[in-house]
């Protein structure tokens, strides 16, 4: 079975390797600062959507929880989470970021591996040319939580290879989400979800700006007219600050 790295212990980053580690893949998840390394390890084991609140709501049993944290390491070190088969990124949205940490996994990453990136918006074309494996790399879009939510956007360019789209599938099956293939178009931020989500979130702010109801208000009519598990202020807020 493939060897999942996780390149990030945040919000984002943990509760992919939380989900990659219950799939059955043996996961690092990394991360340069020992606090946010930490904080990983407890939202995984204690948060909310974590493995201990898994098995109280009955959706995982003792045992499988405590083999998913028996395949799931935090480290300090980059080559260890770059040492794998699939490597993800879950770093913070800054191109120059994350077009640096490409460059990173390229030389230190093994020939055949799997460079894919969490980001949300950002172009995947972009990331390969920092790379000298543009078959090989890939956008793999999460949604947070990642433990709940099913979203499995996966963004291919004109290089990226038929068996690396594949392989990306079959993990995001495996993990129970639902991969859907979309093309990468550098010309414009986001794919589909935040396309569409960010227009929602604009329309949504200026229905507040304009007196028509608060922010509260907005949110309470959406969940309940379209059965959203949150409303556009409540989606915004979880995804920068992480559910509670």
């Amino acid at each position: 079975m493939l060897r999942i790295g996780v390149l990030g212990a945040g919000v984002m980053g943990s509760g992919i390797a939380q989900v990659t580690a219950t799939a059955g893949y043996t996961t690092v998840c990394y991360d340069i600062a020992p606090d946010a390394l930490e904080r990983g390890r407890e939202h995984v084991t204690t948060g909310r959507y974590g493995l201990e609140r898994g098995v109280e709501r009955g959706k995982l049993t003792p045992e499988r929880a405590a083999a998913a944290l028996a395949r799931l390491r935090f480290t300090g070190s980059f080559e260890e989470a770059a040492a794998t088969d699939l490597v993800i990124e879950a770093v913070p949205e800054q191109l120059d970021l994350k077009i640096q940490v490409f460059r990173d996994l390229d030389r230190a990453a093994p020939d055949d591996a799997i460079l894919a990136s969490n980001t949300s918006g950002f172009s995947i074309a972009a990331l390969a040319t920092a790379t000298e494996r543009p078959g090989k790399v890939i956008g793999w879009h999460w949604a947070s939580p990642a433990p709940v939510m099913r979203l499995a956007e996966i963004v291919t360019t004109r290089d990226t290879a038929d068996d690396t789209i594949a392989t990306v599938r079959e993990v995001a099956a495996a993990c129970g989400k639902n991969p859907v293939v979309v093309n990468d178009n550098p010309m414009v931020w986001g794919f589909v979800a935040n396309r569409v989500y960010f227009a929602m979130v604009a329309e949504a702010q200026k229905v507040v700006r304009e007196g028509v109801a608060t922010a509260d208000d907005v949110d309470r009519i959406m969940v309940d007219c379209f059965r959203w598990p949150a409303g556009p202020f409540g989606m915004v807020k979880g995804a920068g600050d992480g559910w509670t």
